[in-house]
């Protein structure tokens, strides 16, 4: 399995001949969005820095025969030929079966209506499962090998992150969602994570970094 970061939560993940994108969003780098060959796209919930709804619209024309999965109001929201993509739910697609996990976003402010986040679970036979939560820690699945931490964001802190982290127990680790803090806040952000999460392999793999698995 390689995964690749194009910027914040967006991840390429491919297994085989099977390409898998994840969360493409605002804050993602421009190149996500050139991304051709892509089998599947999958969007854990609405807000922009996970599908940027002036440059999806682009990828969809350059990848048409993607299966399109989202959280139920996202999938509402975008339209045919969206599917909802509802928390136990397994979708087979090429070599990797993708799982939704979860079914709300994390509480920002308790004035802000919650929306919907199912995150994705990545796998495929002879290969370790990648977890990309969208934004919420609120359910860590069982045997998780890889995952895509998100290390800061307006409804979390720290303490958090660590304690979700050691519920998950993977064993690599690797920071998204950190377009939110500038270069210098990201170090503090992982070293706290990095040294007390518990991780055997904890990697801070950069913005456009590859991790080959």
């Amino acid at each position: 399995m390689l995964v690749t970061r194009y910027g914040h939560a967006a991840l390429l993940v491919e297994s085989g001949a099977t390409r898998i994108l994840i969360d493409p969003g605002t804050f993602s780098r421009d190149a996500v969005f050139d991304l051709t060959g892509l089998d599947a796209i999958v969007v854990t919930h609405q807000h922009p820095d996970h599908v940027d709804p002036d440059r999806i619209g682009d990828l969809l024309e350059a990848n048409p025969g993607a299966t399109l999965l989202a959280d139920p109001e996202t999938a509402a929201r975008l339209g045919s030929p969206w599917r909802a993509h509802r928390d136990g739910e397994l979708t087979l697609v090429g070599d990797l079966e993708l799982t939704g996990v979860g079914e709300w976003h994390a509480v920002i402010a308790e004035p802000l209506p919650r929306v919907a986040n199912v995150g994705v679970l990545v796998t495929a036979s002879g290969e370790p499962t990648l977890f990309h939560p969208g934004d919420s820690y609120a359910v860590a699945p069982p045997e998780v090998d890889v995952l895509a931490v998100p290390l800061s964001a307006p409804w979390t802190k720290v303490a958090e992150t660590i304690e979700f982290v050691g519920r998950v127990g993977p064993k690599v680790m690797f920071p998204i969602h950190d377009c939110t803090v500038s270069e210098a806040g990201h170090g503090v952000y992982w070293q706290h994570v990095s040294r007390f999460g518990g991780v055997p392999d904890a990697r801070d793999l950069p913005q456009d970094g590859t991790l080959d698995m």
